[in-house]
C-alpha cells in the first residue's frame, strides 16, 4: 500500500464527516472521494515536506477569488495534516483583520468615500496581521488572541469573542483573496476596470491609495509567507455566482437579516475587488508555489506545482 492510499484510509471519514456538517455533501459522490485522493492528499504531503524541509512554522498564504473555496481548502488540509501527519495546523482569515466598521467610516471621509466598504488593501489592520506573524513563530510561545469579524454586522466583534491560539502551530495558513497580491504599476490606475471606478473614483485616488498599501504595507506582510497556494477561478463572472452562493449560506445562519446583501448589492461589492482579482489571476499563476484550478462547476481541475 502506497502512502496516498494509506493516507486516504486514515482520513476519509473525517472528511466526509466535514463534508457532512458543512452541507457540502448531501450524499456519497465519488467526484468528492476523488477530490481528497487526488488533490487534496497530495497538496498536504507537500506541505509536510516544505515544514520538514523549514525545521520551523512553516507560513502558508492561499488566495482566489470571492467564493473560490479558500476557506474549505483550509479546513481539509487541516483535517489532513492534523490527522495523519500530527501537525499543529492554525488557520486565519485575512478577513477577521478588517478594521472596524468606525475606523472605516473615518478613513471614508479623511481618505475617500469608497474606503467604508471592507475588501481592498488599506481596510485591513496590517499591524496585527504583523504581529500576528511575530508571536506565531516564536521560539518561546505564548498563547495569544485574534480578532474575529462578522461579515454579517459589517464589524469586529467584542474582546470576549476573539481566536485564542493557545498551541504553538507547526502550520500557519492566512487564507484571503488578496493574499500575495502585488501593486500594480501606476499607469494601469488609469484605466476604470467597471463602472464604481469610473463615476465613484474618478480622480483614481482610491485605486492609488489601496495600491500604496500593496506596494508597501502588504509586501511586507506577504513577504514574511513561505509559499503561497492560488486557487485560480475560470474567470471573474464566477465571482458573482460564488459569492452570491456564500451570502445564501451566511442568510441561513445569521439572525442579522438586515445586513445581508442583496443580488443588486452584491454585483456593486464585487466590483470592489474587480481590478486586484484580475491582475492576481495574471501575478500569481507564475509566482504562487501551487496553483489549483477550478472549474465552473466549482470543481478542482487539476494541480501545478510551479515550486517542489
Amino acid at each position: 500500500m502506497n502512502n496516498i492510499q494509506y493516507c486516504f484510509l486514515k482520513t476519509k471519514k473525517k472528511y466526509l464527516k466535514f463534508l457532512k456538517k458543512e452541507k457540502i455533501l448531501k450524499k456519497y459522490t465519488k467526484h468528492q472521494m476523488e477530490s481528497l485522493k487526488k488533490f487534496y492528499i497530495p497538496l498536504s504531503f507537500w506541505i509536510e515536506k516544505q515544514y520538514k524541509k523549514k525545521g520551523k512554522t512553516l507560513f502558508l498564504g492561499l488566495s482566489g477569488g470571492q467564493g473560490s473555496g479558500k476557506t474549505t481548502m483550509s479546513k481539509i488540509l487541516k483535517i489532513i495534516l492534523k490527522n495523519f501527519f500530527k501537525r499543529e495546523v492554525h488557520i486565519s482569515s485575512i478577513d477577521d483583520f478588517y478594521k472596524t466598521h468606525k475606523h472605516r467610516q473615518q478613513m471614508s471621509k479623511t481618505i475617500h468615500p469608497l474606503f467604508k466598504t471592507r475588501g481592498v488593501p488599506g481596510t485591513h489592520e496590517t499591524q496585527l496581521l504583523k504581529r500576528f506573524f511575530i508571536f506565531a513563530k516564536k521560539t518561546n510561545f505564548k498563547k495569544f488572541k485574534l480578532p474575529k469579524f462578522d461579515k454579517s454586522i459589517d464589524d469586529r466583534l467584542k474582546q470576549e469573542h476573539c481566536i485564542k491560539v493557545k498551541k504553538k502551530p507547526n502550520i500557519v495558513i492566512l487564507e484571503g483573496w488578496c493574499v500575495g497580491a502585488k501593486s500594480q504599476k501606476r499607469f494601469l490606475l488609469k484605466k476604470p476596470v467597471n463602472i464604481l471606478e469610473k463615476y465613484e473614483d474618478e480622480n483614481c485616488v482610491w485605486r492609488k491609495y489601496a495600491n500604496e498599501q500593496l506596494k508597501k504595507e502588504y509586501k511586507k506582510i506577504f513577504s514574511m509567507i513561505d509559499h503561497f497556494i492560488f486557487m485560480k477561478i475560470p474567470n471573474f463572472n464566477m465571482v458573482f455566482k460564488w459569492r452570491n452562493l456564500q451570502e445564501e449560506k451566511l442568510r441561513k445562519k445569521t439572525r442579522f437579516k438586515k445586513s445581508i446583501m442583496s443580488i443588486a448589492e452584491i454585483k456593486r461589492f464585487i466590483m470592489f475587488y474587480e481590478r486586484i482579482t484580475l491582475q492576481m489571476l495574471k501575478d500569481l499563476v507564475k509566482s504562487a508555489s501551487i496553483v489549483i484550478t477550478l472549474n465552473t462547476k466549482h470543481e478542482i481541475k487539476r494541480l501545478i506545482f510551479n515550486k517542489k
